[in-house]
């Protein structure tokens, strides 16, 4: 076991402005091996993962150690799991007073916030540690509910948490491990004020482990401030995120694009269309319905409860491709999207690397393709160049070799599809989308809402 260790965990100091450490991975280590304890591998086991990623094989040991951490794991490379092990491993056996949570989880977005409860509630149940969703769009009731009751995990969003903070419905004081989930795109979403307002407020000399894609001037800003000599954690060994995904633009003539649009969405798999607004993300789920793909579509201007039936019809599979907006889908963490469209370019080259890392997630392979005419082709490889992605440019056609070769497009089938989930137009969401709401449907038949009477006057 020790020649194991000193095998696959190397330490070199490297980094000149902070007492840093990059750590070379090995390829033979298990859970147990880096100190994960018996009941959360055993919860582990019955979820189905036997192996760690090598994010966590990095990151574990000095976390379950207490070490400050920042990890460079780009998205869908397993950090949830490394922050949440360690998490759970140094909190177990330990109970929360009222109001005073002992761990914090701090994330850009409430869906993101969600699905990292979804991981961290099940793991920290086995230990007998419960956990809580802090965010805006959730019920705002039943969260200080669990505040009062007493929980040591809270996952949350910068904004309901200062909300939450200053109406005393929440103290910090005993948080001694704090996680900075994607602080990349905190700063780009202006949460920065806020998470530092929380920081400084959280227990002086407890653990922070920061994640973030991109170490920008305003993220290293945040490790220098609240990082003790953190251990920087490097896939050495391992094929970075980048290595798996092919980089492609498609120019076309304006007047093909939303015919190839529809034909790329009518692909088998998974696939993500991003524009630039909400308006855009409507109108083009719209079409694609009516062209016989099934699609939701994913922006801020939906509530949280039409999101979510979004979001979860787009993973089981109901609905094979989501129009989102930039905003909308920094919390869409989906392991099996095979393909990312740009359909309007993003503004800029790190909006670029944000949407692409929708796919080719946790080792899998993916496709990023950017929709352009011929006078946009310029800017897309600009564009690109700043991103450091090397591009492939083809011209196409309404699905000829070429596109079906990149993208896998197929002919829609030109029967309209109803649209699967609550449109912008449904007002009375909250009231529809509880248990025993009369229609179990997703809202296919809502807008032929019989009248009060109409029903006594049927026969049946």
């Amino acid at each position: 076991m020790c020649l194991q260790l000193v095998n696959t965990l190397r330490v070199l100091i490297s980094n000149h402005h902070r007492d840093t450490h990059h750590v070379l991975i090995g390829r033979f280590m298990s859970f147990k091996d880096l100190g994960v304890n018996a009941a959360l591998i055993k919860a582990l086991h019955t979820a189905g993962i036997e192996k760690p990623f090598p994010i966590q094989k990095a990151t574990l040991p000095d976390a379950i150690a207490g070490k400050d951490i920042l990890g460079r794991g780009q998205t869908g490379s397993g950090k949830t799991l490394a922050f949440g092990l360690a998490l759970i491993s140094r909190l177990a056996g330990k109970t929360a007073a009222p109001m005073r949570p002992l761990a914090l989880i701090l994330s850009p977005t409430r869906e993101l916030a969600m699905q990292i409860s979804d991981v961290i509630a099940p793991l920290s149940r086995s230990v007998n540690l419960n956990s809580q969703v802090v965010a805006g769009g959730l019920s705002y009731s039943k969260q200080i509910q669990a505040l009062k009751r007493g929980v040591p995990i809270v996952v949350a969003t910068p904004g309901r948490l200062i909300d939450l903070i200053q109406k005393k419905h929440i103290k910090l004081d005993d948080i001694s491990i704090t996680v900075l989930d994607e602080a990349d795109q905190m700063a780009d979403m202006g949460f920065l004020p806020d998470v530092k307002r929380i920081l400084d407020l959280t227990k002086p000399g407890g653990q922070r482990m920061l994640f973030s894609a991109t170490l920008d001037k305003d993220v290293d800003s945040l490790v220098k401030k609240y990082l003790r000599n953190p251990v920087t954690h490097s896939l050495a060994n391992e094929k970075s995120t980048a290595t798996n995904m092919t980089h492609h633009v498609l120019v076309m003539d304006q007047a093909h694009k939303d015919l190839i649009t529809s034909q790329i969405a009518a692909r088998k798999g998974k696939s993500i269309f991003f524009v630039r607004t909400k308006h855009g993300a409507d109108k083009l789920a719209k079409k694609m319905n009516q062209a016989g793909v099934a699609v939701g579509a994913l922006h801020g201007g939906k509530t949280q409860s039409q999101r979510s039936r979004v979001l979860e019809a787009f993973k089981s599979g109901k609905t094979s491709a989501l129009v989102a907006t930039d905003v909308a889908a920094r919390g869409i963490h989906v392991d099996d999207v095979s393909l990312v469209v740009h359909v309007d370019a993003p503004e800029n080259h790190k909006d670029y690397l944000h949407r692409a890392g929708r796919t080719a997630r946790a080792g899998a392979v993916g496709t990023v393709v950017t929709l352009a005419t011929h006078k946009q082709r310029r800017g897309v490889h600009g564009l690109t160049a700043r991103a450091g992605v090397k591009l492939t440019e083809s011209n196409v056609k309404p699905l000829d070799s070429t596109l079906v070769r990149i993208t896998g497009a197929l002919e829609p089938s030109g029967i309209p599809i109803e649209e699967a989930s609550p449109g912008r137009g449904e007002s009375s969401d909250k009231s529809q989308g509880r248990r025993g709401s009369r229609s179990k449907g997703g809202g296919r038949r809502k807008k032929s809402r019989p009248r009060p009477n109409e029903r006594r006057k049927r026969p049946r």
